[in-house]
């Protein structure tokens, strides 16, 4: 299980490598939904029970306005860093969002 998101996660970093440009202005999708500071996670629970796709875990992240998103299954190993910017998602074996945290 945990190869299939290993293979699923280099997966999306390749994608979001190739949407990747050489322009330094930031654009709108990368922009934090607030200015705050802070991740908000909150601003995403609505996201609760969806599939973690690509789109909705990007969704999240824009949300809460969190600089970045970890998806986190059961079972994976994690650093303790805590990151007041990062947006940490918690799925089932089956790839439901069950919990939205920061941190």
């Amino acid at each position: 299980m945990a190869f299939k998101h290993l293979i699923g996660g280099a997966a999306l970093l390749a994608l979001l490598a190739g949407c990747s440009s050489t322009d330094t202005a930031p654009t709108q999708a990368s922009k934090p939904a607030n200015n705050n500071g802070k991740c908000s996670a909150e601003a995403a629970q609505n996201l609760l029970g969806q599939m973690a796709s690509a789109e909705v875990v990007e969704k999240a992240r824009e949300q809460s306005g969190a600089r970045t998103a970890r998806v986190l299954s059961p079972g994976d190993m994690v650093t303790l860093d805590y990151d007041s910017q990062r947006l940490n998602i918690d799925i089932t074996e089956a790839e439901i969002i069950e919990r939205i945290t920061c941190g």
